[in-house]
């Protein structure tokens, strides 16, 4: 799946990736993921891509070749690889700080994180919704599958589970915490899961679409409609007028206004111009074309919510995407309410190995929030759906080779 530009994708034959240097791999793909980062790419909210770019940042395959210098794998193992990219040697990823290694990013140690199918800014390194796929720095961007997990279950565990988990730990959630989640795509219902067994007493899920509070009202999550009632004044009426301990934003840039309601009535013509100026930094160009590929038209409308749904002296963590030429953030009100506020993108490396292993233990399954499968031939058609956010398509898995 290659970017051309702002609203121009197509599945393209390109060349087969290979070994370059002593510590890759070459990995063939078995299942990818289409992720809303991919759709902030086609949307034009991430700016800063490639032309000829191979999207993707999930994958599970099976190795087909490595380096002199990968000893830890062998062609024929079956392996998830983590979104982010990181050397395993430096000291930000001995720390556990994949995201923010020194060495991977090609644009040197202050470019930030490197991510396969990613701007230019993150290296960039070709994605993974493709047949094969190089690995840099194998013995670290490889994780090996237990036996008993299927593909599908590790496919989860490349991104979303990940971020979700860290989600949940940027805002410090701990036993007893309620906690509200902003945003009921993947990442949102992981969160609601994380939450849960990092030991939140109460869930709250803010969203505008009905299957998918439907979805987090089945992990038992009490659901907000933003379109029927205010986000804010629901979770602090159901909170006794204090606001969640702990607010998790996993919607990002791409966020929506309220179509109806309250929240609706309550947006004035101050707050408009306020996202336009925001639309108009977050998205210079955008590839809208009628209702596809239409950015979100309240691009700091989550943050918000966070800053006034959180108790006083509360935790905000922020794991949905933000370009980081993105300054809208309400840093008055969060100072004076005694806030702490976390956000970053997630080090996968340091977390999925001990995910995979909860999971063949049985102790999560985050299978339950993936609602489509397509093959890569029809890889378009399941992008512009996941896109307009048609009912029933939270997650999409693509079959890419047996």
């Amino acid at each position: 799946m290659v970017w051309h530009d702002v609203g121009k994708i197509s599945l393209d034959e390109v060349p087969d990736p290979a070994v370059r240097g002593p510590e890759d791999a070459v990995v063939r793909i078995t299942a990818s993921a289409i992720c809303g980062t991919d759709l902030h790419f086609v949307r034009g909210t991430m700016p800063g891509m490639e032309p000829g770019t191979v999207l993707g940042h999930e994958a599970v395959g099976i190795v087909e070749e490595t380096g002199p210098n990968v000893r830890n794998f062998v062609p024929g193992d079956r392996v998830v690889i983590p979104s982010t990219i990181g050397c395993g040697r430096c000291s930000y990823c001995r720390a556990g700080y994949y995201a923010q290694c020194d060495v991977a990013n090609p644009n040197g140690p202050s470019a930030g994180t490197s991510f396969y199918g990613g701007p230019r800014s993150t290296g960039p390194f070709d994605g993974l919704q493709a047949e094969y796929a190089r690995v840099p720095y194998a013995h670290t961007n490889l994780v090996a599958i237990p036996p008993g997990v299927t593909d599908e279950q590790a496919l989860m565990v490349s991104d979303i589970l990940p971020t979700a988990w860290f989600g949940a730990r940027l805002a410090e959630v701990g036993t007893g915490d309620t906690v509200a989640v902003l945003g009921a795509g993947p990442v949102g219902q992981l969160a609601v899961l994380s939450a849960r067994i990092q030991g939140a007493g109460r869930v709250f899920v803010v969203d505008g679409h009905a299957d998918r509070l439907e979805t987090a009202r089945l992990q038992n999550a009490e659901t907000v409609d933003f379109n029927a009632e205010d986000p804010v004044e629901a979770v602090r009426d159901f909170t006794g007028g204090i606001g969640a301990d702990r607010v998790i934003d996993a919607v990002g840039v791409d966020a929506e206004s309220p179509a109806s309601g309250p929240a609706a009535e309550a947006i004035t013509r101050e707050d408009r111009r306020e996202f336009e100026r925001e639309q108009a930094q977050a998205a210079p160009r955008t590839g809208q074309d009628g209702a596809q590929w239409r950015p979100g038209d309240a691009p700091g409308e989550a943050l918000r919510w966070a800053v006034d749904m959180v108790a006083k002296a509360g935790t905000i963590g922020i794991v949905g995407v933000y370009p980081p030429h993105y300054t809208s953030f309400p840093l008055g009100l969060a100072m004076n309410r005694n806030l702490t506020v976390k956000a970053g993108n997630c080090n996968h490396r340091r977390y999925v190995p001990g995910l995979l292993s909860r999971i063949a233990k049985g102790g999560a399954d985050p299978t339950t929030i993936l609602t489509q499968q397509a093959r890569l031939p029809g890889v378009i058609e399941a992008y512009e759906a996941f896109d307009r956010r048609e009912p029933g398509w939270t997650k999409v898995a693509l079959e890419v080779s047996g």
